[in-house]
């Protein structure tokens, strides 16, 4: 039994960007387990952020079940509860920045939740350490840049205690700079704390240090494995009109034109180790 289970989600938007009643999930079912880093991978409209939903109850199944810690997200008296327990971080930050003093919007969260004042403040610091915003604590929001901004979105979501977060394309609106930022603090938040993560990403590369690949096209899971297993399939990645990560295409493409390299490579340390026989030899 996962910490987070789908078990064969039937989900449409009615009347909305799809044709009316047109499914967007069909039949998913997937299992995350605690403390697990999961990334969810896709194109735009393969229902990766439409599933992820689910995952907090922001959206409802209308066909089978999502558990959240046993959970039931069709429980309507549970949901404050699920959402404590699985926090969502949206894309743009922006969307989720509530105050004009960085702490305070940290607050805001726990603040709903009726914790005590002593138990907030001790919330807020501690959070704000974790994604490394603490000396901003007293800054305006709008002020900083992307990667800040999304740290404190994320910092909100800490501060409500949860034991998953759930993140749709965190970066997508994000510099390099800011983009590392922010998979730092992620990964941290992991390793560190064992909050189990749930990555939504169009970035190959973003996926690489996961536990676990899932990857959807069409409304169905199409792939999961390591990122190893995953990306070691680029026909099949190609064929769906999916991207691998950039070291895995240089790899690829150089073993196409007859070069006898490994599979599996991954990042630019595993492609340096696979060329580096070759350029001996040159």
């Amino acid at each position: 039994m996962g910490y987070i289970e789908a078990k064969n989600v039937v989900f449409s938007y009615e009347g909305h960007e799809n044709e009316k009643g047109a499914e967007v999930l069909h039949g998913v079912s997937l299992d995350i387990e605690k403390g697990e880093f999961v990334a969810l991978l896709g194109h735009n409209g393969s229902g990766k952020s439409t599933l992820a939903k689910h995952f907090n109850a922001m959206l409802l199944p209308e066909g089978g079940k999502v558990y959240v810690d046993g959970l039931d997200t069709m429980d309507d008296s549970l949901k404050t509860e699920i959402r404590q327990r699985a926090g969502l971080v949206l894309q743009n930050p922006d969307n989720q920045l509530v105050a004009g003093i960085v702490e305070e919007d940290v607050a805001f969260g726990p603040e709903n939740l009726g914790v005590p004042p002593d138990e907030i403040r001790r919330r807020v610091d501690d959070a704000l350490k974790a994604v490394e915003m603490y000396d901003y604590r007293l800054s305006a929001p709008y002020k900083l840049s992307g990667g800040q901004k999304q740290r404190i979105a994320i910092a909100g979501i800490i501060a409500m205690h949860p034991d998953c977060i759930i993140l749709d394309e965190p970066t997508a609106m994000l510099d390099p700079m800011g983009r590392e930022e922010v998979l730092r603090t992620i990964h941290k938040l992991n390793r560190e704390n064992g909050i189990t993560i749930v990555l939504i990403t169009h970035y190959m590369d973003e996926a690489v240090g996961a536990d676990r690949v899932v990857v959807m096209d069409s409304g169905k899971i199409l792939l999961q494995g390591t990122p190893r297993e995953v990306f070691s399939q680029v026909e099949l990645l190609k064929r769906h009109k999916l991207d691998v990560p950039q070291a895995t295409e240089l790899i690829y493409e150089l073993k196409n034109e007859g070069f006898d390299l490994p599979d599996g490579v991954l990042d630019i340390d595993g492609c340096v180790a696979a060329l580096e026989p070759l350029l001996g030899k040159g």
